[in-house]
């Protein structure tokens, strides 16, 4: 019986620094995906991510490509006038709740509006995991931050948002797909839908988001093993994963 002998290689669109994020952290996942898709699709040369103020500050300590950096929650519009300058470029936003969903709601409704030809990949871990764990507006009903200790309630900040949902009527949306990174079989599900939003663009095809469902173990006082189960059994239950628009 012969044994093939698997040796894994690291992206060449990876650079050598450690990733830097909590343990059980989804960015991680989410940044060597990227990297695989991109060496893939032969587009090293040829793409620039745009950063977002959140955990992902530093994202080009890690991705060996280039990397553009943008004012909170700018990130889409700073990724439209790199597309529009340079519209051969793939040209990918990397946002997280907070940045996406917060202050930059009007930048990503009005860039979604538009039709704009880039992809934004969304991590969703349902607060404001760098600066300390506050509630954000993808914070759970009942779920516990620093800014709601007695868990969140609708009477007093409203409803989780949820943001694929909102995207899905404008007419200049083409893709929208919500994931999760909590096993094999799901990462692999999150990096055939990234690669979809890479090649809509490629393509022509408009505007594309992917919304990831993302562990922050720190900030929910949960071990990485806890946060991925109330990943699987809590936050999928109110963002249910799964392809929400898709026009080619």
């Amino acid at each position: 019986m012969v044994i093939e002998k698997i040796i894994y290689k690291k992206p060449e669109s990876l650079t050598d620094c450690n990733f830097t994020y909590c343990s059980g952290c989804g960015h991680s996942t989410v940044h060597k995906l990227i990297a695989e898709l991109v060496d893939e699709l032969g587009i090293r040369e040829k793409t620039i991510a745009v950063a977002p103020v959140g955990c992902a500050v530093f994202a080009y300590d890690f991705w060996n490509f280039d990397v553009s950096e943008a004012p909170h929650g700018r990130t889409p519009v700073v990724a439209t006038a790199i597309k529009r300058i340079h519209p051969d470029n793939v040209v990918f936003s990397y946002q997280g709740d907070g940045d996406l969903v917060s202050i930059g709601l009007a930048e990503i409704m009005h860039t979604a509006n538009r039709g704009e030809n880039i992809s934004v990949i969304f991590i969703n871990n349902t607060n404001y995991g760098m600066t300390g764990g506050q509630m954000a507006p993808t914070t759970l009903l009942n779920q516990v931050t620093t800014t709601s200790p007695m868990g969140r309630n609708s009477k007093n900040y409203g409803y989780p948002i949820k943001m694929i949902e909102l995207l899905v009527s404008l007419q200049g949306v083409k893709y929208l797909e919500r994931v999760k990174i909590t096993s094999p079989a799901s990462i692999l599900k999150a990096k055939k839908a990234i690669k979809k939003a890479f090649l809509n663009q490629i393509n022509g095809t408009g505007f594309s988001m992917v919304e990831v469902l993302s562990a922050c173990p720190e900030s929910w006082k949960k071990t990485p093993r806890e946060a991925i189960k109330w990943i699987d059994e809590e936050v999928s239950a109110y963002y249910p994963v799964g392809k929400i628009k898709d026009i080619e």
